[in-house]
């Protein structure tokens, strides 16, 4: 009973900024954690950057200084806000939460988004 809804991917020109969107739904208490991936097709699923459990951000070396995590609690909705972008950032974008529920949703679920996709002209 929990979903992701991802947006805000698109087309954009090198050099320009996407905020992307990872909307939860459900009988969720609280978000615990946070990944966003990436994925060119026809090769591997990479990590992007993330959001401890403890509260810290990590990004990978290509998108430290250009992309950002955030999250906003109360509407239980995520953001990776991309700038500076590169055509070597074209891929699908696909977040994964790590989440409490409410009664009856007892416990920590990770669910993962249906990805975004971002294409960045050169």
């Amino acid at each position: 009973q929990v979903q992701l809804v991802e947006s805000g991917g698109g087309l954009v020109q090198a050099g320009g900024s996407l905020r992307l969107s990872c909307a939860a739904s459900g009988n969720i208490d609280k978000i615990i954690d946070i990944t966003w991936y990436r994925q060119v097709q026809g090769k591997q699923r990479e990590l992007v950057a993330g959001i401890s459990s403890g509260g810290s951000a990590n990004y990978e070396d290509f998108v430290k200084g250009r992309f950002t995590i955030s999250r906003d609690n109360a509407k239980n909705t995520v953001y990776l806000q991309m700038n500076s972008l590169k055509s070597e950032d074209t891929a699908d974008y696909y977040c994964k939460l790590g989440v409490t529920g409410k009664y009856p949703l007892i416990g920590y679920i990770e669910v993962w988004g249906q990805g975004t996709l971002v294409t960045v002209s050169s």
